[in-house]
């Protein structure tokens, strides 16, 4: 296995920390990730080790304003600065391999991010995956998004810490104590993010029916985040026929993270290898390049 780590150009020319992980043999497919709010590029160490030795490629990169890249904590402008910041990574990442299969995987708020981004540029794209979707209500305190939507317009930058439960994200104790102390993860959201989240949110939904690209959706029942009842009427809104969804029993927001995370990473594995069968058989294409360094 080798890691890279760098930078790429995102909107208006904001320099935006990534990193990947290539496999030892031949690169099956790409995989692009985008985390949730407050998260980073680095939460998703289970899941590189599951599908480094499938022949996966993984590429993921911490939003503005998170993690190891600049900007303040939980705020943009518009959405449409996350729209472009993926559409450069992926677009960097697809040039250097045009006949490899992407997928994109979307976690929590990462999800609205990548169901815009699908709907936006379907044919980009051979399968997205969601896991714990933000999609339907979401459980924030009520004052705190009133306040959020008041100040948008006037204070798009006023901050506050969003809210969520300590223990929501995972059963395994470890996980807590590691979240809670790691430097790189916040939990603040600002005025702006708030609207422009329920406005793309709300979107994304009334749109569900032009969604044409395959869909994986992977929840925990006991999520209290954002509730699984959410994903499954988005879901039901779906005509495209290539979609499936799982809901675990008892798993927390972070299924990647949660005590039976390999249940989880098996049917996303089985997913994403029945999808390349498909691919390969309809396309008689294969995957052998290797993706440099997205600096040169």
């Amino acid at each position: 296995m080798s890691h890279i780590e760098g930078t790429f150009t995102g909107a208006g020319g904001l320099s935006l920390y990534y990193q990947s992980w290539q496999p030892e043999g031949e690169l099956r497919s790409i995989i692009a990730i985008v985390h949730g709010l407050g998260g980073h590029s680095g939460l998703f160490n289970n899941a590189v080790e599951s599908l480094l030795p499938l022949g996966y490629a993984i590429y993921a990169f911490d939003l503005r304003g998170h993690g190891r890249s600049p900007g303040q904590r939980g705020h943009i402008n518009s959405w449409g600065e996350f729209r472009e910041d993926l559409y450069k990574f992926l677009t960097r990442i697809q040039e250097r391999g045009p006949s490899c299969a992407c997928f994109l995987w979307g976690h929590s708020l990462g999800a609205i991010i990548t169901l815009d981004y699908a709907l936006h540029f379907p044919n980009s794209l051979e399968g997205i995956i969601l896991t714990a979707p933000a999609l339907g209500k979401v459980k924030l305190p009520r004052h705190k998004l009133a306040l959020g939507r008041m100040l948008s317009q006037v204070w798009p930058n006023f901050s506050l810490k969003v809210g969520i439960e300590k223990g929501v994200s995972s059963r395994d104790p470890n996980v807590i104590i590691t979240q809670e102390q790691d430097p790189l993860r916040h939990k603040y959201g600002s005025a702006r993010l708030a609207t422009e989240f329920f406005a793309t949110e709300k979107w994304v939904e009334s749109h569900a029916h032009d969604l044409q690209v395959p869909l994986l959706i992977l929840h925990g029942s006991g999520d209290k985040v954002t509730p699984p009842e959410g994903s499954l009427k988005f879901f039901q809104k779906v005509t495209f026929l290539d979609k499936e969804r799982y809901e675990y029993q008892g798993n927390y927001h972070d299924l990647q993270l949660d005590i039976d995370y390999q249940n989880v990473l098996t049917d996303l594995e089985t997913w994403l290898e029945k999808h390349l069968d498909s691919r390969i058989n309809h396309q008689q294409a294969e995957c052998r390049i290797k993706i440099p360094n997205l600096q040169q």
